[in-house]
């Protein structure tokens, strides 16, 4: 089993940079897909960026793409996601998740293990 905790969120201004940080313990994240998820008030939960075990392969949100990078640093067992040029509706608790799967998923219910979430506010 593998424990999450997510660090980096706060406030920023639109135009603004924030890193997230996804730090792993009880087993090596290599052996998961990582996936970062929002979720704003009174929204569901969405799917932001994904990379699988080898970094190999990596997706995003067509609505952070271009701006969000979402990298692995084995060595620290973390998983990061560069935030840059943020936008108001960035504003979100974002959270970090683990699948053990082998493809970068978008949907939720196929990650196993979850982070407490990091908030993210920006203003406009």
């Amino acid at each position: 089993q593998v424990q999450l905790v997510e660090s980096g969120g706060g406030l920023a201004q639109a135009g603004d940079s924030l890193r997230l940080s996804c730090a792993a313990s009880g087993r090596t994240l290599t052996s998961y897909t990582v996936g970062w998820f929002r979720q704003a008030p009174g929204k569901e939960r969405e799917f932001v960026a994904a990379i699988i075990r080898n970094g190999g392969s990596i997706s995003y949100a067509d609505s952070v793409k271009s701006r969000f990078t979402i990298t692995r640093d084995n060595a620290k067992n973390t998983v990061h996601l560069q935030m840059n040029n943020l936008k108001a509706e960035d504003t979100a608790n974002y959270y970090c998740a683990a699948a053990s799967i082998s493809y970068d998923s978008r949907w939720f219910n196929e990650y196993d293990y979850w982070g407490q979430g990091t908030q993210v506010t920006v203003s406009s």
